[in-house]
């Protein structure tokens, strides 16, 4: 098991690393981000290395080809954030930051690894507590203090619905271990409803799904940058990737229905009304916002919208869209708040008019800006379009979905408004008197090689279908695993 953990055993020893730099060599913010970063790669090495399959105290922890997809896409999320982390956060703090991006990310790794109550709620606290530091890293501020607390007070009372729906649904199994609960079968008991709903509530606070999103746009914008690209990017990924493990592969037994004339009692109706909710106050709630990072935490919770719309199927066709769509959503978000960390970091904010005229002052990353918006917005060629397309047709494909899909297409055209007022502001204004956005080159490039990559999967998607539905195990993974 310890050789199974080895890629999370080498971030923890990494963030150890990190912070005896930091009390060392304050000053030196090279080594200690190229050490936070080889750390990253060494554990990316150390993932792909790793044998495909493995099974591990019932389930505690697992490895299986699409675990190892996930771990290697939440690195490199994880990467990205120290890579804008040590380009914007406090020169005499930066180790404790890197550290934190770390430990975050190694949660989030174990999410992606087990199939254990018990190990879920660890590693969501685990990816969770070092995110509530980081929202308030930046001391000087007053709105990052308020995002840390409001973000560690909703977080703590997410766990606590959490904690108290898992224990419920042991009690009425018997077994914390997702293969044992899914050969648990026959008329819901009412605790075990009650586990069900209780367990729903805490992962839509996680992943900021109406009606537990208050915190995101608070969080979004009163958060350093670069914390607030992780929490919008990798902690997504692993929580749509664990609540998708967590319905189908041990509660799918208790699904019912959401199709239009079709309803049945399950986790599958309540799923369909939060997405629904999730995706009308997100793109309405959005066009009305004049801050940037703002804007985007009412498009992310949109974007869980169209997430859960296609959990409600639980069939292997529309978890493979949901899994190759969190994935472009991830990437595109990080690349926006990398742009946003620039202009924020030169012009001293991420309103709409510290934006105006960026593409005259720096071409590139305005048409970096451009990529990404265009592509949540889901206009072909990009990547979005793909994915949000894939999305649709496999809910209306597995399980008449047409009411859901109807309303997630009208309201996917009203948020093309809020990212053409961006857009607008970046290629229409006049430009600023302000230089040219200033950033450490890593940052540029890092920002115009995650636009080339959103470009890249909305030209040749099978670049991440092929290994998604490499064989048939990888594709019914998070099913039906093989104990």
């Amino acid at each position: 098991m310890l050789s199974a953990l080895a890629p999370e055993l080498i971030l923890v020893i990494t963030a150890l690393v990190v912070l005896g730099l930091g009390v060392s060599t304050p000053g030196t913010r090279a080594a200690i981000t190229a050490a936070t970063i080889l750390g990253g790669l060494v554990a990316a090495a150390a993932v792909l290395v790793l044998p495909v399959d493995g099974n591990f105290l019932h389930g505690m922890v697992v490895l299986d080809p699409l675990a190892r997809i996930f771990k290697l896409v939440i690195l490199a999320l994880g990467l990205v954030a120290v890579v804008f982390a040590s380009d914007s956060f406090p020169g005499i703090h930066l180790a404790e930051s890197l550290a934190l991006i770390l430990f975050s990310t190694v949660g989030m790794m174990l999410l992606t690894g087990t199939e254990d109550l018990l190990m879920i709620f660890i590693a969501l606290e685990l990816t969770s507590i070092p995110l509530y530091v980081l929202a308030a890293f930046a001391k000087e501020s007053r709105s990052s203090a308020e995002a840390g607390l409001k973000y560690f007070l909703i977080g703590s009372i997410s766990a606590a619905f959490l904690l108290y729906g898992l224990s419920l649904i042991y009690g009425v199994t018997g077994s914390t271990s997702l293969g044992v609960i899914s050969n648990v079968s026959g008329v819901a008991d009412p605790l075990l409803i009650a586990g069900i709903v209780l367990t729903l509530a805490g992962f839509a606070f996680k992943v900021a799904a109406v009606p537990f999103q208050l915190w995101a746009p608070d969080v979004y914008e009163g958060a350093p940058t670069a914390a607030a690209a992780l929490i919008a990017s990798g902690s997504k990924v692993a929580g749509i990737f664990i609540l998708a493990k967590l319905l189908t592969c041990g509660l799918g037994h208790w699904a019912g229905s959401a199709g239009w004339g079709q309803f049945l009692p399950g986790w599958a109706p309540v799923l369909a009304l939060m997405a629904a909710a999730s995706i009308v106050l997100g793109n309405v709630t959005a066009l009305v916002q004049s801050n940037v990072k703002r804007l985007l935490a009412y498009s992310a919770i949109a974007h869980g919208g169209y997430l859960l719309l296609g959990l409600c199927s639980a069939s292997q066709e529309s978890l493979t869209a949901v899994l190759f769509y969190v994935v472009i959503y991830a990437l595109t978000t990080a690349g926006a708040f990398g742009v946003v960390a620039i202009v924020e970091k030169q012009r001293g904010g991420s309103r709409l008019d510290d934006f105006d005229g960026l593409a005259k002052s720096s071409p590139v990353l305005a048409l970096c800006l451009l990529v990404f918006l265009i592509s949540l917005a889901g206009i072909p060629p990009l990547a979005g379009f793909f994915g949000k397309l894939y999305l649709f047709t496999s809910a209306l494909a597995n399980g008449n979905h047409l009411w859901l899909v109807i309303l997630a297409v009208a309201m996917n055209a009203v948020s093309l408004y809020y990212y053409l007022i961006v857009l607008k502001h970046a290629f229409v204004l006049p430009a600023r008197d302000d230089a040219s956005p200033a950033a450490a080159p890593a940052s540029r490039a890092l920002v115009l090689a995650l636009a080339l990559s959103v470009l890249a999967l909305g030209l040749v998607p099978n670049l991440l279908l092929t290994s998604l539905n490499k064989d048939q195990t990888t594709k019914v993974a998070i099913l039906t695993h093989d104990k």
